[in-house]
Formats: C-alpha cells, sequence, structure tokens
C-alpha cells in the first residue's frame, strides 16, 4: 500500500498491529516508582534540606497512579478476552480442517 504526501510517496507494509493489553508496561511503571520512593527514603533529611521532598511523594503518587492503572488494565484485558470469545463463530475451531 501506497500513501501520497506532498511530494513524497509513502509505501505502508501489511502488518497487524500488536495486541497490547498494557498491563505489563503499567507494572513496570509502578515497580519502578515504587523502587525510586523506597531509594529515596534514606535521604530524606538532605532532601528537606533543600527543599526537594516533592521527589519522594512524587514517587508515591507514581505508585497510587500506577495501581489505579494496572487494575484498570486487567479489567480492561478481561472485557477484551471476553468479547473476543463472544465473538468467535459457535462451532469448530479455527484451526480445524474443513471437510
Amino acid at each position: 500500500m501506497a500513501h501520497e504526501f506532498r511530494r513524497r510517496t509513502y509505501l505502508l507494509a501489511d502488518v497487524e498491529p500488536l495486541d497490547v493489553d498494557g498491563v505489563r508496561t503499567v507494572q513496570v511503571g509502578t515497580a519502578l516508582f515504587l523502587l525510586a520512593f523506597v531509594a529515596l527514603l534514606p535521604f530524606y533529611g538532605r532532601l528537606a534540606e533543600d527543599d526537594r521532598t516533592w521527589w519522594l511523594w512524587m514517587c508515591l503518587c507514581g505508585v497510587a497512579l500506577g495501581l489505579f492503572g494496572l487494575e484498570y488494565c486487567k479489567r480492561r484485558r478481561a472485557i477484551r478476552t471476553e468479547r473476543e470469545v463472544l465473538d468467535e463463530p459457535a462451532g469448530r475451531p479455527d484451526d480445524a480442517p474443513t471437510p
């Protein structure tokens, strides 16, 4: 497939998009915020002296929002999986040979 835009022609590959639900991405991000929070805890006094305690609380907010996002992504994955199961035709599986 080719698209022309202004004076250029762009070729597009016929590739299906990845089916990504985002759960692993949110898990990794939440874990990194938690690691940063724990890593900053020993330096609380220094952060307070430099008026940078917001770093610590930002990490804690990142963990809280990550937990919210994780629950959201898990529910979204469950709904999508349920919808895919309901959309499959009843009868033989897709990989069964046709007579």
